[in-house]
């Protein structure tokens, strides 16, 4: 190659991602690109590594399929890899795995994820899901001190239902009714003052005490001293469970009592609700897994594609917040 060629060549190296500067390293190495993330699936497994029908980790090795090692249980018989009783199991294209997953922290809508993988849209959707669907778990196991609750409304979605419950609205469209209704989503958030936040959907319509108690008190201290808005729902929901409550009258336009307020929650809302925005409507059913995923990139709990691939795998002990 010419001077000038190996200059024009390296001049784009600035262009590259993070990813495709980690395959040219490894290329360099020769060792092919799309190996890593099998290795990396590999040695995860093998902390773990068992008989998902019998749980006998008595097992020995037995061929290949899929570029991954096969095992065998001795006492049963069943046949095994690194990805069986995984959100990941019988999923193709194991090689971008690792390039999704960068996608996905970069919150890529599924068409722009599609398109840098060379992969069908249908392909990404079904990746995305899967991806989080045990990412989503690493929550705080319990909020502590000062936690403020507050709840949020989304317009109830059917997207991509085959037959909807309801006619059908264009590009989302508006609720029929005003103020909340049937037609809305209520999410419910809590979040201390160290930032650590634990959400719910409860359900449509207005936010009730029935529900408070169901998903509050395995998640709260006794101690804690909770903030709300002035909902009658926290109220009763204090009364019932003898939690310390302060409220503040947001209608009224008071916004704080001392260091009473909802200001933290209210602001990982309006991130929420500017973050969602980016993929024109969220079917209501995967609302979960949005909001997992959103706890991922607001709390920066997992900066890696490498750390996601693992924590899809159900591995993230250094990842829980106790």
């Amino acid at each position: 190659m010419l001077q000038t060629q190996w200059q024009a060549f390296i001049g784009q190296f600035v262009a590259l991602s993070r990813r495709q500067r980690l395959d040219s390293v490894a290329l360099l190495r020769d060792t092919p690109p799309g190996q890593a993330g099998i290795a990396l699936i590999e040695r995860t497994a093998q902390a773990r590594l068992c008989c998902p029908a019998c749980r006998s980790r008595h097992f020995h090795r037995h061929g290949h399929a899929n570029g991954l090692q096969r095992y065998r249980c001795v006492p049963c018989g069943k046949t095994f890899n690194a990805l069986t009783g995984t959100p990941l199991a019988h999923l193709r294209h194991k090689a971008l795995w690792l390039d999704y997953a960068d996608c996905l922290l970069n919150s890529n809508s599924v068409r722009k994820a599609a398109q840098q993988l060379g992969i069908h849209r249908n392909t990404s959707f079904r990746w995305r899901h899967r991806f989080l669907a045990l990412a989503k778990t690493d929550r705080p196991r319990c909020l502590h001190g000062i936690t403020e609750a507050d709840e949020m409304y989304l317009l109830e979605s059917e997207k991509g239902a085959r037959h909807l419950l309801r006619p059908a609205r264009r590009r989302g469209g508006h609720a029929r009714q005003r103020g909340i209704s049937n037609e809305q989503v209520c999410i419910l958030m809590a979040r201390d003052r160290t930032g650590q936040t634990i959400d719910f959907v409860t359900g449509k319509g207005q936010l009730t005490r029935k529900q408070l108690l169901y998903c509050l008190p395995p998640v709260i201290d006794r101690d804690i001293l909770l903030v709300t808005d002035s909902h009658a729902a926290y109220a009763a929901f204090a009364r019932e469970t003898g939690i310390s409550h302060q409220d503040v009258n947001l209608r009224a336009g008071i916004r704080m009592r001392g260091a009473a307020h909802v200001q933290n929650v209210n602001a990982y809302h309006s991130r929420l609700r500017g973050w969602l925005s980016i993929f024109h409507g969220v079917a209501t059913r995967y609302l979960p897994n949005y909001l997992g995923w959103r706890w991922i990139l607001d709390a920066r709990r997992i900066l890696s594609a490498e750390a996601l691939l693992k924590a899809t795998l159900g591995d993230f002990p250094h990842l829980t917040v106790t």
